[in-house]
């Protein structure tokens, strides 16, 4: 039996236990002073005047797929507002904001506003005003939710007391600054500001601004604008997260309130990979204010380096040739145009080119954003994605697939055009060539009647298929469904008795014979038009239409990311379906109307003109092609609004193919993204 220890031995052993526990938290205090927090408490040592502070991470540089930059960053001036300076005083705070108003006006200098109110003499609510995320910063403030702008610019007044000495369009402009400052301390007030207004600003002691130094976009070309998009400061409604919507705020993605994000276009798609890790440093300054030392505790990490599968030279003629021949159609007329292109590769879903007339600035968007917006020809939307269409006759290639995979129609079978189509009693159609001419195609094969673009062929042949099947096949070749690409996009409309009904449209038997030459309620983007051909011409793999080709560390590294080219789904067609159908694109090419454009063609190819009637005198011109015709590499499709003939656009077509199978790349190699802060 074990005895107790003596009384004496234990008061010793209890003192050596306190002074074994007493070393134990000596050395953790000093570990985590000497080691974990060591070059912090070391910077602090030197001097009391001792500062921590954020370093912003610069954005990740975007280029084209050849590696050429199209997007990089430079040292750039922030203006900061923050109204902790002025506790509960709001005319000091309302003051404050006017005078720095007054600053930006004068310099003409763009700030932040997101009010979604116009700031003129009588403002008026916006459409944005009904979003979600206002409609919870009305409850929130306890304002009436269904207002006149008036009536929630006098709310707005009262909730900010905003004195009455200022004019409704100046309460305006200081409840804009306020309701950014909602729910947040600071704000970016504005990016990418000129030395004139920060001397001002340093000169006239600004209270509440400060200036802080960040990484601006500089856009290495003029191209893409409606590709690479924007950024710009954190708006109130993108902050906070929003249940009903499955919105992630970007409070809970980690982000500063201060931070530029993209806004639109590549920017935006890929923000998770462009937007770097912030570092922290230690800055050090003496009795006068003189920097005497900084010392990083976490280095900055820029952005990734995002390639995408444009190539800016092929970008460059598919604008070019799109402006050109809406000018040249308006100069004939003096009708104001807009238009797109969009080019896909074969078997990958690549988008090589994605151009939209008209076009604007990245450049001095911020500038001249009011005045864009204002303007009646949309330089702001994006046609190419976003414009939806009627694709007439182009679609006459899926009504081929369909009848031939379905067993109507073999491709020797032979129809007769006998002008006006009599099937129905009501409608009785007429083939195109007999409204013209009053002559028919006569007897031909579903190849030539594609060279032909024989109406008449086509009644009776979707008559036979039924609008089931059409649209089986249409939705396979993704044809009114959203194509995947990262920017968004239109879905269309896919013509079909279900969708009359649900949108309280008539649907007939004759419905069902012009939706087979692509009329009827089909409207579909110039992007699905494309890689409708892609997925064709591809042997029917049909992939989702993509900007995204990879990512890398910022210093190239590492790769981070990369592309599964993996088809979405296959529309299973015959090599004989196949056969039938690319020799009548071919032929038309090589004897058909479009022959005098193609001959200049450097490779061979094959097309489908298109007229889609949008007014009784009014069509829009349609044009799809491909190339090279033994080996398709890509897939090209073209809109121009009242452009009449697809034939017209058959020549910016070959340019653009052209261009593909001409150009060299001599592009730079990407360097290092040095801007650290």
């Amino acid at each position: 039996m074990m005895k107790n220890p003596h009384p004496a031995r234990r008061r010793v052993y209890m003192l050596l236990g306190f002074f074994g526990a007493f070393l134990l938290l000596f050395f953790a205090v000093l570990y985590d002073a000497q080691v974990v927090h060591g070059s912090e408490n070391r910077a602090k040592s030197i001097t009391s005047n001792t500062a921590s502070e954020t370093v912003t991470a610069s954005r990740g540089i975007i280029t084209d797929r050849n590696g050429k930059v199209l997007v990089s960053n430079r040292l750039a001036y922030t203006l900061v507002f923050d109204k902790s300076a002025f506790g509960k005083d709001d005319g000091a705070l309302n003051d404050a904001i006017w005078r720095l108003i007054q600053l930006c006006q004068e310099l003409d200098v763009p700030w932040n506003d997101t009010l979604p109110m116009t700031s003129g003499l009588i403002p008026q609510l916006k459409t944005a005003a009904r979003s979600n995320a206002f409609q919870e910063y009305l409850k929130d403030n306890e304002l009436p939710e269904n207002a006149s702008a008036s009536e929630l610019i006098g709310a707005l007044r009262e909730l900010y007391a905003i004195d009455e000495r200022y004019t409704t369009a100046q309460a305006r402009l200081i409840a804009g600054v306020r309701y950014e400052l909602d729910g947040r301390s600071s704000y970016t007030f504005a990016e990418d500001v000129s030395s004139e207004l920060i001397s001002r600003i340093t000169d006239g002691h600004y209270e509440g601004v400060t200036i802080k130094t960040a990484a601006a976009r500089v856009y290495n070309t003029k191209l893409a604008a409606h590709i690479l998009g924007t950024v710009g400061a954190i708006w109130q409604e993108e902050w906070r997260s929003d249940e009903k919507t499955g919105y992630v705020g970007y409070a809970d993605r980690g982000y500063s309130m201060n931070d530029l994000v993209g806004k639109d276009g590549v920017e935006k798609a890929f923000e998770d990979y462009l937007h770097g890790v912030d570092g922290r440093r230690l800055i050090t300054t003496d009795e006068n204010g003189k920097l005497t030392g900084e010392l990083y505790t976490r280095k900055p990490q820029p952005g990734g380096t995002v390639a995408l599968t444009i190539d800016i030279d092929l970008q460059q003629v598919a604008e070019d040739t799109l402006a050109s021949t809406i000018q040249g159609m308006v100069d004939k007329d003096s009708n104001e145009r807009g238009g797109a292109v969009a080019v896909v590769q074969v078997g990958t879903g690549e988008v090589l080119a994605l151009a939209s007339y008209p076009t604007y600035d990245l450049e001095t968007f911020n500038q001249n954003y009011e005045e864009l917006a204002a303007d009646e020809r949309l330089p702001m939307f994006n046609r190419a994605t976003q414009g939806i269409y009627a694709p007439g006759s182009t679609f006459k290639l899926c009504t081929s697939v369909a009848a031939l995979e379905e067993g109507i129609i073999t491709p020797t079978t032979i129809i007769q055009d006998k002008g006006i189509y009599t099937y129905y009693k009501d409608p009785q159609p007429m083939c195109w060539i007999w409204r013209q001419a009053r002559t028919t195609h006569g007897r031909i094969n579903v190849s030539q009647a594609i060279v032909d673009s024989c109406n008449y062929f086509y009644y009776e042949v979707g008559r036979l298929t039924g609008i089931k099947k059409l649209d089986e096949y249409a939705t396979a070749f993704g044809l009114g469904q959203h194509t995947g690409i990262e920017i968004g996009d239109e879905s269309g409309v896919l013509a079909s008795p279900e969708w009359a009904e649900a949108h309280d449209r008539e649907w007939t038997d004759g419905q069902t014979i012009t939706a087979a030459i692509g009329q009827s309620y089909n409207l579909f983007t110039p992007l699905q038009l494309a890689n409708y051909i892609a997925t064709l011409v591809g042997g029917g793999e049909h992939y989702q239409a993509h900007l995204l080709k990879n990512v890398k560390e910022y210093d190239n590294s590492r790769l981070l990311y990369v592309y599964d080219d993996e088809p979405l789904n296959t529309v299973e067609m015959s090599g004989s379906t196949v056969e039938a159908v690319t020799k009548g694109m071919h032929e038309l090419t090589v004897s058909g109307g479009v022959a005098f454009a193609f001959q200049d063609c450097v490779v061979s190819a094959g097309a489908k003109t298109g007229s889609a009637q949008v007014g009784t005198d009014i069509a829009n011109g349609v044009f799809v092609a491909y190339a090279p015709y033994e080996d398709p590499e890509i897939a090209v499709a073209i809109v121009i609004e009242k452009g009449g003939s697809g034939a017209a656009l058959a020549t910016a077509a070959v340019e653009i193919i052209n261009s593909w199978f001409s150009h060299t790349d001599d592009g730079a190699a990407i360097g290092e993204n040095t801007l650290l802060k």
